[in-house]
């Protein structure tokens, strides 16, 4: 499963600061917009210390993290959603991102340059939304009007689509993000921005936020931290937070050639989290052994486990958990 994030904020905000930070690679940093021309592409390891320790008790001669990729894409400005700055095609890069990371200025460094003239995280949080949402709305009215023109045709599909289209027109028009529809097949055929999960990411140290403005945050519905991008102890935190509101989580398998984790969304059956380690074993399924991570390092091993009784046999209809250690069978 290909896992991506998108990471957005106006120009100067710490964007590629983050980016450099998370994926160890030499980005450009400058103090001026743009400097990002073409979106900068990393895939970063999603620390999980399950791994080591299952590796260290069957020996494995390697260890393999789920991933997540990281975009970073140049910084927007009002009107962007009409090509402004570098702004189209860069909206265009973020549609095929699962979620969003929106970094906003809140630190008070003053001879860092503001494209606005000074540092305001809620006016900045509003340019952004606003200019996805009229991207959106650029989008769906096309969409729209499309679907209005079939039903006259008495087109089945289209009836319901411009159901479906009315009601996501109406909500980007009041500026609210759409994730409730996100999974309504005419939306995710048009991969809307404001159809995606979105983190906040407060650039800066408590003392740059007032008691008034983590209110008005908390208004805004939307996961957030507080991150001050001059410390970096708190990335794996905002790693793992994005594997969250992606409604993600790992299976593990574990052997003397390697230790993996694998990544599915919460909810997946057994026969898809088998179609992740391998295409077609989710065709050929027949059966899986689990048991629970913690379960095998109390009994020393699959062996020991087995022996326990502590394996279990599941079926087609089983709903993979987080943590679980899988063997699974296939024809």
């Amino acid at each position: 499963m290909k896992l991506s994030i998108g990471i957005v904020g106006l120009p100067n905000v710490g964007k590629s600061t983050l980016f450099k930070i998370l994926t160890k690679q030499q980005v450009h940093i400058a103090n001026y917009p743009f400097a990002t021309i073409d979106p900068n592409v990393g895939v970063v390891p999603v620390p999980d210390e399950r791994l080591e320790k299952l590796a260290k008790l069957s020996n494995s001669k390697k260890v393999v993290p789920a991933v997540i990729e990281f975009y970073d894409i140049a910084g927007l400005v009002k009107g962007a959603n009409k090509g402004e700055g570098l702004g189209n095609q860069f909206l265009t890069h973020i549609r095929d991102c699962k979620a969003i990371i929106q970094v906003v200025r809140c630190f008070k460094q003053s001879d860092i340059v503001h494209i606005e003239g000074t540092p305001d995280p809620l006016r900045d949080i509003e340019i952004i939304k606003t200019e996805l949402g009229l991207k959106d709305l650029e989008t769906v009215t096309r969409r729209f009007d499309k679907a209005e023109s079939q039903t006259r045709s008495g087109d089945k599909k289209a009836v319901k689509d411009l159901e479906v289209l009315r009601k996501v027109k109406q909500e980007i028009e009041k500026g609210n993000l759409i994730i409730d529809f996100m999974h309504e097949p005419v939306v995710e055929e048009m991969q809307l921005l404001t159809a995606k999960k979105q983190l906040l990411l407060l650039n800066g140290s408590e003392s740059d936020l007032t008691d008034e403005f983590k209110k008005k945050i908390k208004e805004l519905n939307l996961d957030y931290l507080i991150v001050d991008l001059a410390k970096i102890e708190h990335i794996n935190e905002l790693i793992k937070k994005a594997y969250e509101i992606l409604n993600l989580m790992s299976f593990l398998t574990t052997g003397e050639d390697e230790t993996r984790g694998w990544t599915i969304e919460c909810g997946s059956k057994a026969p898809q989290a088998a179609g992740v380690i391998h295409t077609d074993f989710e065709h050929k399924f027949i059966r899986a052994e689990v048991i629970n991570w913690q379960k095998l390092m109390e009994a020393g091993g699959w062996n020991q486990a087995k022996q326990k009784g502590w394996l279990r046999l599941e079926g087609k209809d089983y709903i993979v958990r987080d943590g679980d250690v899988m063997v699974i069978r296939h024809g």
